[in-house]
């Protein structure tokens, strides 16, 4: 091994972040040994699942090859990307119809690609880009009108498709990154009032009668158990049957009566509690939690605002996703249909948070030395 690759060895041992990398890999594989017991068709399930593990892993080997400043510079490239992969979604005959929202590029019976998940990341990006050009005259009323249009544009395309639970990540993450922006509290006070104004009007006029029992069932899902509560108070009965230690692995109940809708994908963490206890719980909580609590950590030491803003970004989504879909397993939150990092099945779901971790990583290479 001459000098020059000698030393990029060694700048790679101590620039990677392998704390988190392994993070992540113990949460997708553990992840993929829960597909297996909670999907129909096992076999097929994993594989797919594992096909978009690596092909994610591919995904960061480019990434870190890349200089994020380099990708966040073709931010006009990827936003146009973006609002044309939203647009077609729409088109019947390209995007396809299911579960109440036509979101999905299907190709053949099992491999789908739901754009909006592949443009969060379009958006953490472009976003990032936009806060660190604008720094700090970010509270200028014209840098404000164009941040929010910047948001805004590609939420109104999710809204048409009707994907609510999908906006709703992208405004928590966008407030996110805001708020590490530094944003004047006189904009985050408007916009909680604007929210409030908007929140009625939404209720009548926005939302469909499905979306509404599901918010009014999320109070007392027992008032409905054979219909819009049925999924909460199926998933609430598997968490508690698993009390602390769970029926074993591959043994849930929910698995041979099939009384639990989408085990593999929208419940998967009911799964786990049920075979796995309270403390199959309590396990992928604190690892997802320090997944989130990693990628803080590399933000706040990263060269400059792009790459915290990138990392804050990232944080954001998978803190969005682990509270929602957790929340509505245990029936504190209204059922969306928000998959849970690294666990539910979802080929895109997967790809796109590898592709995310992979962003983290590269702000990491090329940050400030940190400890942590």
């Amino acid at each position: 091994m001459n000098i020059d690759n000698l030393n990029k060895h060694k700048d790679f041992k101590k620039n990677f972040d392998f704390v988190l990398f392994g993070l992540v890999m113990a949460a997708s594989l553990f992840g993929i040994l829960m597909i297996s017991s909670a999907a129909p068709s096992p076999i097929k399930y994993t594989a797919v699942q594992t096909g978009a593990l690596l092909l994610g892993l591919c995904a960061i080997g480019f990434l870190m090859v890349l200089d994020y400043e380099h990708l966040a510079s073709l931010t006009m490239y990827l936003y146009g990307i973006s609002v044309v992969l939203l647009i077609l979604v729409l088109i019947p005959g390209i995007g396809v119809y299911e579960n109440g929202a036509r979101s999905w590029f299907r190709f053949g019976s099992l491999i789908g690609v739901q754009p909006a998940e592949l443009v969060k990341l379009a958006f953490i990006i472009t976003f990032a880009r936009h806060l660190s050009e604008v720094d700090d005259l970010i509270d200028r009323p014209r840098n404000v009108v164009f941040l929010l249009l910047h948001i805004g544009f590609l939420v109104g395309l999710i809204l048409l498709q009707p994907d609510f639970g999908t906006a709703v990540v992208f405004g928590f993450i966008a407030v996110a990154m805001l708020f590490a922006a530094k944003i004047s509290w006189k904009y985050i006070a408007a916009g909680l009032g604007a929210i409030g104004v908007a929140a009625p009007l939404a209720w009548f006029f926005v939302l469909k009668p499905y979306q509404k029992e599901r918010i009014i069932n999320l109070f007392n899902p027992e008032n409905d158990p054979s219909g819009t509560g049925y999924q909460v108070t199926q998933s609430k009965m598997a968490i508690g049957s698993g009390k602390f230690f769970g029926t074993g692995l591959y043994e849930g109940g929910s698995q041979y009566n099939n009384f639990l809708p989408e085990r593999h994908t929208d419940f998967i963490f009911s799964v786990v509690c049920e075979e796995l206890g309270f403390l199959g719980g309590i396990i992928v909580i604190l690892l997802l939690i320090a997944i989130v609590v990693k990628c803080l950590a590399i933000g706040m030491n990263a060269r400059n605002n792009l790459g915290m803003y990138i990392c804050v970004g990232v944080a954001a989504m998978f803190g969005f996703h682990i509270i929602e879909n957790i929340g509505m397993c245990i029936g504190i939150m209204p059922v969306t249909g928000i998959p849970l990092p690294f666990f539910s099945y979802g080929g895109s779901s997967m790809l796109t948070n590898l592709i995310a971790v992979g962003l983290v990583l590269n702000v990491r290479y090329r940050s400030k030395a940190i400890n942590f």
